[in-house]
């Protein structure tokens, strides 16, 4: 009987953690001129941040494949992985690196010591800004539905249809993932970091 209150236990913890978003930042209404993210002005520009060693984000860019297949040629998508300061590249480019890369239509970035993150003010491994031909922002938050699951949510939904110039009813999302680190105090975050 103890048994069956631990894992009932365990798993009500797991659910709860699993479902516990991390902070989002207040991204910039307009694109900001001094950043060194390139803007496609003619489409819809995509930037997502990660952190290199957040399991969490393998579900981002899972998520962020299926969003480039449905909007192919709508949309220039950019990936920047936060390199804090005192790590090298070899500590940004692990295997979510290449699993990026080979998204097609993706760049992939090393952002040194979270310059772009705080430039874009986006705090947590995963957050996904959306920012039309005009360099306006019309979204911010994930594009997953909860830390490492992937699948339907409201996120992905919402970027494809404001791309294809639909009506969204979304325009932010809970962003799923590790603290980036720039300016998060640790008990201010919920880190999925080993």
């Amino acid at each position: 009987m103890i048994w069956l209150l631990v894992v009932l236990t365990g798993s009500l913890l797991m659910a709860q953690y699993s479902q516990t978003a991390g902070v989002v930042g207040i991204p910039p209404e307009q694109w900001p001129e001094t950043s060194r993210v390139r803007r496609e002005p003619a489409i819809s520009n995509l930037v997502i941040f990660l952190h290199p060693h957040c399991p969490c984000s393998r579900a981002t860019l899972g998520e962020l494949e299926r969003l480039m297949a449905h909007c192919q040629g709508l949309l220039s998508a950019q990936v920047w992985f936060i390199q804090p300061e005192g790590k090298d590249e070899n500590w940004v480019k692990t295997d979510l690196w290449p699993m990026a890369a080979a998204i097609p239509g993706v760049q992939v970035a090393v952002d040194h010591a979270g310059e772009e993150a705080r430039r874009f003010q986006a705090a947590t491994s995963g957050q996904t800004l959306l920012y039309d031909a005009n360099g306006r922002l019309v979204f911010q938050g994930g594009i997953t539905l909860a830390r490492g699951h992937a699948g339907d949510n409201p996120g992905r939904d919402a970027i494809e249809c404001l791309v294809k110039q639909k009506t969204s009813l979304s325009t932010s999302t809970p962003v799923f993932g590790c603290a980036l680190g720039w300016n998060i105090q640790p008990e201010e975050s919920t880190s999925c970091q080993p």
